[in-house]
């Protein structure tokens, strides 16, 4: 029996907050049931050195656990971020870049800060969609101060976590059911139904051709619903 008597194709309840950070040019806290992240979109006039002579702009991403976002204190990475923190961030930056015309951001940066105040399983996946939110908002506010001509998002994207637990199809997994999945996966999908990147694993047994359609379908709906919340709650923003 799932939380709150979940069923196996439902996503946990989620909230997002735009404009959450007084500061950022964008922000929002997105909450997924007991995960809750800060997501912030930071405007930087000037690009990586790699990038001076290029013609476009450069979107990146930061990913943080608070120390007590889990149920055991983790301790902060005062000396260089480990292998799994790497990875989320290289994966935030890489599901915004796919969407976005980065030449209409020839000379900027985006810096995208993700602070995972409580953890409870999907946090790189509600990562992804808040940080989508935040990024909305500042290049909007962007096209508003004539930074860039328009906003160069080309579609939606969002993410989400799906996994077999005791032979049973799951979407939107919390902790207990992740840390004992048979199979878990987490797709970034864009509104199209474009993949940007899949990331599964068996953790016994491998699974068939059969069960990773399953695990596509509950996906791309749980996807369908997150996008329709981004466009809700963008709608109602004011920049």
């Amino acid at each position: 029996m799932r939380t709150k008597n979940r069923q196996p194709d439902e996503l946990r309840p989620v909230e997002i907050i735009p404009n959450f950070n007084l500061y950022a040019e964008g922000s929002c806290l997105i909450k997924c049931g007991n995960t809750h992240v800060i997501c912030t979109a930071t405007v930087d006039e000037k690009v990586p050195a790699w990038l001076k002579n290029e013609e476009r702009g450069w979107i990146t991403a930061e990913y943080s656990l608070l120390p007590r976002a889990t149920s055991t204190r983790v301790s902060r990475e005062t000396h260089g971020v480990g292998g799994r923190t790497h990875e989320i961030q290289r994966l935030i930056g890489r599901s915004l870049r796919s969407v976005v015309d980065l030449t209409v951001l020839k000379g900027f940066s985006i810096l995208i800060d993700c602070d995972v105040i409580q953890a409870d399983g999907g946090t790189r996946t509600a990562s992804i969609t808040g940080s989508f939110i935040a990024l909305y908002i500042a290049l909007s506010k962007m096209v508003k101060e004539g930074k860039i001509p328009y906003n160069p998002i080309r579609e939606f994207v969002a993410a989400i976590s799906v996994g077999i637990c005791h032979n049973e199809f799951l979407l939107d997994l919390e902790y207990i059911e992740d840390s004992s999945a048979q199979v878990d996966a987490n797709f970034v999908l864009t509104e199209s139904g474009k993949i940007v990147e899949i990331q599964g694993t068996a953790e016994g047994e491998p699974f068939s051709q059969e069960d990773y359609s399953r695990l596509m379908s509950l996906a791309q709906k749980g996807i369908s619903q997150l996008i329709q919340l981004q466009k809700e709650v963008l709608k109602n923003v004011e920049i």
